[in-house]
């Protein structure tokens, strides 16, 4: 048992910044479910959005932010975020040789879709999540201790049930040990693993979302889900992201006959929005029709592009030819833990920042590359609040919540079970008839919950996959219309009337007793 300031779950760009910009007697603890630099954040080949532009401004990159997120934003976040980036870029590029400059010494700026003026930084061409985490890994001081391999499942409330306190984790030797601490921080992103096909490293399944479920907390806007138009896609399988950099360099989607596919479709053709442009390759590829990237208006594209280079070249495709077969993937959660604009969620104590949390910044449908925007800005915002907190030393015994005795292991499905089944029927495109079949699938899982100290990590992953793959699907069936990264055939437009704006929130204690009904109605048939 351990008892530290700041517990962060996750190792991330936004709990790096957290971290970086504690207080030094502040006692920080980060804990992550790999390495510390297998997180989302180490793979980004994206940028970093800010109005820094000389014909730029940050209305207009407001503008593109609702625009793309289809307008479900939270305006008062977006104004914030959006108003704080350049300041943001232009502090840590002080700091270090963080991002790439052009000939004049200035930062060079890039397009990617959706935005209206080149205003994306980048790091090492196609490399930024790389050089900013190690840019940060480098800024940690003595305060801050890292506990790698160490997979964090269960949140600790304090007797009352009014507070969280810690967390529970199986360390790299299976031994169950408890980290407490006056601040507990989710920074383990989102849940791209739920999918077959996504850009997420493999240790994303939405833990850190399942645990706060499971803990009490608000979870929001769970159906939208971003899935990147291109990945990488050989033989059936997705190999890696192609980014969105590519087509703001002048690439453009066509069939294997040259024909271009989103001429007509939108007016930013293939810089239009992910989803437009995901929806599209889709009805393609369902027809059995490839689709690649046109690459041969690109200059010098391995001196460009350098990290996708080496995927592509590593999976024996010819860039000489100038095509690269893509598929869309999960990308991005919108949704997660429900925070203000500081991080904190609905539980004292419990916060969130990155993508396991929803500040309201994206809407329906991130703008690429304000992912890592909001990262650095809510780690900075939280480091802030909690330097400004006076250190309270919590209960260190945690109540334990009931759990039913089991006389035998729950049922629990495979993962690649749980991924091929949300993609097909709560994937791209979804309707009333597959988003009830898998609810219904899904529900068989959850009839008593194990006590998580007796699962192993792989029985704690398909939990936590269940959970997290209800709670987007559950939230799917009940938005009975499209907005952004939402899809439904069946209700394909979207509906002001009744939905602009409205979040569907779930919350454990709410839904116990409906939750448990529906169970018991659909194992009894």
């Amino acid at each position: 048992m351990t008892k530290d300031d700041v517990v962060i779950i996750g190792s991330g760009i936004a709990a790096l910044q957290l971290a970086v910009q504690l207080n030094n007697h502040l006692n920080v603890r980060i804990l992550t479910k790999g390495k510390i630099r297998t997180a989302n954040s180490y793979l980004a080949q994206g940028g970093i959005a800010a109005a820094i532009g000389a014909n730029d401004h940050p209305s207009k990159h407001i503008a593109d932010t609702l625009e793309a997120g289809r307008f479900h934003n939270n305006l008062d976040t977006v104004r914030k975020i959006i108003t704080a980036a350049p300041s943001l870029i232009k502090n840590m590029s002080l700091q270090d040789d963080v991002f790439d400059k052009d000939q004049n010494g200035e930062l060079f700026l890039g397009m990617e879709g959706a935005h209206s003026e080149k205003r994306i930084v980048h790091g090492g061409g196609d490399a930024t999540g790389k050089n900013v985490v190690e840019h940060l890994i480098s800024r940690l001081k003595e305060n801050v201790m890292i506990v790698e391999e160490v997979f964090a499942y269960e949140l600790l409330l304090n007797s009352e049930k009014t507070r969280c306190i810690g967390v529970k984790a199986k360390t790299a030797d299976q031994k169950i040990q408890k980290f407490y601490g006056s601040h507990i921080i989710i920074a383990s992103g989102g849940c791209g693993q739920l999918f077959t096909y996504t850009s997420n490293a493999e240790t994303v399944c939405g833990d850190g979302i399942a645990m706060a479920y499971l803990a009490g907390a608000e979870i929001v806007d769970m159906e939208f889900i971003q899935f990147h138009p291109t990945l990488l896609y050989i033989d059936g399988q997705t190999k890696g992201l192609i980014s969105e950099a590519v087509r703001g360099e002048g690439a453009i989607l066509v069939t294997e006959d040259g024909t271009p596919i989103m001429e007509g479709i939108h007016p930013m053709k293939d810089l239009g929005p992910r989803h437009v442009v995901s929806q599209r390759i889709y009805e393609y590829l369902k027809k059995g029709k490839p689709v690649f990237l046109d690459i041969r208006k690109i200059k010098e594209f391995s001196k460009r592009f350098p990290s996708i280079t080496a995927i592509c070249e590593e999976n024996g495709i010819c860039l000489a030819d100038g095509k690269i077969p893509v598929a869309p993937g999960s990308h991005f959660l919108m949704g997660g833990i429900k925070t203000d604009l500081i991080g904190r969620s609905s539980i004292n104590g419990l916060y969130a920042i990155g993508e396991a949390a929803c500040t309201g910044l994206h809407g329906a449908n991130r703008l690429a590359s304000n992912s890592l925007l909001e990262g650095l800005y809510q780690g900075e915002q939280l480091s802030k609040w909690i330097n400004g907190c006076r250190t309270e030393y919590q209960e260190m015994e945690a109540s334990e919540p009931l759990k039913t005795a089991l006389s035998k292991k729950v049922a629990l499905p495979d993962i690649q079970l749980i991924k091929d089944s949300m993609m097909e029927r709560v994937g791209i495109v979804r309707n009333e008839t597959s988003l009830k079949q898998q609810k219904a699938w899904l529900s068989q899982f959850n009839a008593e919950q194990p006590h998580l100290d007796t699962c192993s990590e792989t029985e704690l992953s398909k939990i936590f996959m269940v959970i997290t793959a209800s709670l987007i699907t559950d939230s799917a069936l009940q938005r009975t219309e499209s907005r952004g990264g939402h899809y439904r055939n069946d209700y394909p437009l979207e509906d002001n009337q009744n939905w602009l704006r409205k979040s569907i929130t779930h919350k454990k204690n709410q839904e116990m007793e409906k939750n448990h009904e529906l169970i018991k109605t659909a194992l009894a048939t």
